[in-house]
């Protein structure tokens, strides 16, 4: 991290299923900030669903909302930013939150994300025939930009209460060390 980070907010990346809303929500709980998700302000914001967006608009519009509201976000403070899963693929996005916020990318193997997404009818992107092969595909594509963020913490065996302790703790590790600096 650089000394010219000013670090006020916590943005939660990576894939589908990682655990990002419901560790999002513990961790704004016990760090008593906001909770937000950048897919519920695009909602409230266009008008219309995610998938809704996907279907009539397309994705690369989809993208640009996305970039619109990590704008957005970029003079708030103390909250937790949960983030859909392909926003740091435009490298603007990340960018924007490292400058306000620690990132912190949940992962989660493709096999563990499935299970936990497999019976959601509101994911645009695994539409396909095979939901399984395009989630591993798509952590291939995204993988080099999670690994972009601050911290990675693995979700896989844990709770979400489990991984929710660990982020507060790499959140208070980095305003220390912050303020050591």
């Amino acid at each position: 991290m650089n000394d010219t980070r000013h670090i006020q907010n916590l943005a939660l990346v990576g894939f589908m299923g990682t655990g990002k809303s419901s560790v999002g929500r513990i961790v704004a709980e016990a760090m008593q900030f906001e909770f937000v998700d950048t897919d519920a302000i695009i909602e409230a914001q266009s008008g219309r669903t995610i998938t809704e967006i996907f279907a009539q608009a397309g994705e690369p519009v989809f993208r640009q909302l996305e970039e619109q509201v990590v704008s957005q976000l970029a003079t708030r403070q103390k909250l937790v930013i949960s983030t859909g899963g392909g926003l740091v693929m435009n490298p603007c996005n990340l960018t924007s939150l490292k400058t306000h916020a620690l990132v912190v990318c949940l992962w989660a193997s493709a096999e563990t994300i499935w299970e936990r997404v497999r019976t959601q009818s509101h994911r645009p992107l695994l539409q396909t025939p095979d939901p399984l092969g395009k989630i591993k595909q798509m952590l291939d594509q995204r993988g080099p930009a999670y690994r972009k963020a601050d911290v990675l913490i693995h979700t896989g065996l844990r709770s979400p209460r489990e991984v929710a302790l660990q982020v507060v703790h790499q959140f208070n590790l980095a305003r220390k060390k912050k303020s050591r600096s």
